[in-house]
């Protein structure tokens, strides 16, 4: 029934053109995803559940603010109606703040800090949908400063946050800011880019974090002794995380320039060169991450491999998602933008 009412919730605001029905499937996802955060019994996980629960209630009172506002102005729920700049303004801000963008980021590192990997799984990725699908829809009505502004401080601080943590979970809260961040930014001038954005994010999360499940891993040193166990698996989650990084030839790079390529075609130059200096300090972490697994070998302190670690799980699905996740860069010149 949760599952069910999560798919529907989000199902809701994506097929939605009315401001009210958008609410209440934003509402209905969001109280079906509450007990599954708060499903291990550890404080840590309540500590969570509240974090999640109160920052989506507040962003959801202001797009209901913003709608309302709306809807006094011009007498229209409809979302492609959405004039009024004040409102504009603020449900730009609410979006952002449901998806976890920055400058009001900051719950969602410690709501996944406090889940399991499977909810952090869900949150980074299917929970970004129906706000993004919202912000595509309202997207001509923004003010591109709004956007731009949100979208490189979310870049900087992705990419600065992330350097310090030796939690994989924080790690890919920080790596979601910074990739929302290519996403906003580029919403302000090629909508249908960050849509493909997103879903390219989605496309190389996945796999990261199902093999982080199955290997038991929450730590970075954790992860560095993955290899005693799979050292394919250790191999994918390296490469995986450079993918996501935007390093060519994989697919994270797909996107990344076509953004570039985007904003210089607009004449905005100095934005694209702001990009990039921001995605280089991201760089670094996923450098680091990578260079652990890959060249460093962990002190051994025991003669017996830690194979307890790895659980007898169905990897078809990671088979599947790990190649497509790398290599699908050669299908640039079939993408229409």
């Amino acid at each position: 029934i949760i599952c069910l009412s999560i798919i529907t919730g989000t199902i809701m605001t994506m097929s939605s053109s009315n401001w009210l029905m958008a609410w209440i499937g934003l509402e209905l996802n969001m109280l079906a995803i509450l007990p599954i955060i708060s499903k291990p019994k550890t404080t840590r996980a309540s500590e969570a559940t509240t974090k999640y629960f109160l920052t989506q209630a507040i962003a959801s009172a202001m797009m209901l603010l913003s709608s309302t506002i709306n809807a006094w102005q011009t007498g229209s729920w409809d979302i492609l109606e959405l004039k009024n700049k004040f409102s504009t303004t603020i449900m730009a801000l609410s979006l952002m703040m449901k998806m976890g963008a920055a400058p009001i980021h900051f719950w969602l590192p410690e709501v996944l800090q406090g889940t399991t990997l499977q909810t952090a799984l869900l949150i980074t990725t299917w929970q970004k949908i129906a706000p993004v699908t919202l912000m595509y829809m309202i997207s001509n009505n923004i003010q591109p400063t709004i956007l731009v502004s949100a979208g490189i401080l979310s870049m900087i601080i992705g990419g600065l946050g992330g350097i310090n943590q030796t939690q994989l979970r924080k790690t890919m809260a920080y790596s979601s800011i910074n990739n929302l961040g290519w996403t906003i930014t580029i919403m302000a001038f090629s909508p249908n880019m960050a849509l493909m954005n997103i879903f390219t994010y989605i496309l190389m999360t996945t796999p990261i974090f199902l093999m982080m499940t199955t290997a038991s891993t929450k730590t970075l040193q954790n992860l560095a002794t993955t290899w005693t166990t799979s050292m394919t698996m250790t191999l994918s989650i390296a490469l995986l995380m450079l993918s996501t990084s935007g390093l060519p030839p994989f697919t994270g790079f797909m996107p990344k320039m076509l953004i570039l390529n985007e904003l210089v075609s607009q004449k905005l130059t100095t934005l694209a060169t702001l990009a990039i200096m921001t995605s280089l300090i991201s760089l670094l972490f996923y450098l680091r991450i990578s260079y652990l697994i890959m060249m460093l070998t962990p002190p051994t302190t025991t003669p017996s491999s830690t194979k307890w670690r790895v659980q007898n799980q169905k990897s078809q699905p990671m088979t599947m998602m790990v190649p497509t996740a790398l290599f699908i860069t050669h299908l640039i010149p079939a993408i229409p933008y």
